[in-house]
């Protein structure tokens, strides 16, 4: 099997990245939820392009063609994109917070080959190169069995009705 490669996100990929999270959000929640909460989806999650500003946000390929991508933050806002509401742009305290993994989307023709663990591992490792202990996420129900067997617990079991239906999401964490 070809090779993956990362790379860090630039606002030339926006086009792409959107389509990307369009089709994740469509696709890898089906089973998981019904078509009202896939609808309301759309409002919470997102890229924040705060990531690209912040050259955190990371890109995955393989032979050239859009696999997934995700990124990490030292920002305060735990989730969402840049229509979503309750955004914040503080800095963290790496002795004090955890670092944000954020807007995580893997292709569907690309799941379970190892994409999200790349990213996962690229986000947490350069986390802690800049002194975070520890990594907090809000998992969509899709997401939990990849972050549960990366090492992050859950914390709290969610409902954000900010899109009109109320979505199930579980915020996780883990010591890096």
């Amino acid at each position: 099997m070809p090779e993956l490669q990362s790379r860090l996100a630039t606002h030339d990929d926006l086009d792409a990245l959107t389509e990307l999270m369009e089709l994740s959000i469509t696709e890898l929640q089906k089973p998981y939820l019904n078509d009202a909460q896939i609808a309301a989806s759309r409002t919470i999650m997102g890229l924040d392009t705060q990531l690209i500003d912040d050259g955190t946000y990371y890109v995955v390929e393989q032979d050239g063609v859009l696999a997934g991508c995700g990124g990490w933050s030292r920002r305060l806002t735990l989730y969402g994109g840049d229509r979503s509401p309750g955004r914040d742009a503080a800095l963290l305290d790496p002795a004090r917070h955890a670092a944000r993994i954020r807007a995580m989307y893997t292709h569907p023709d690309f799941t379970r080959r190892g994409v999200g663990r790349l990213i996962l591992e690229l986000c947490e490792s350069a986390a802690r190169a800049e002194g975070f202990v520890h990594a907090e996420l809000m998992a969509t129900m899709a997401g939990v069995p990849l972050y549960r067997a990366c090492g992050y617990m859950a914390v709290a079991d969610v409902s954000d009705a900010s899109g009109g239906t109320p979505v199930p999401l579980v915020r996780m964490r883990k010591r890096l």
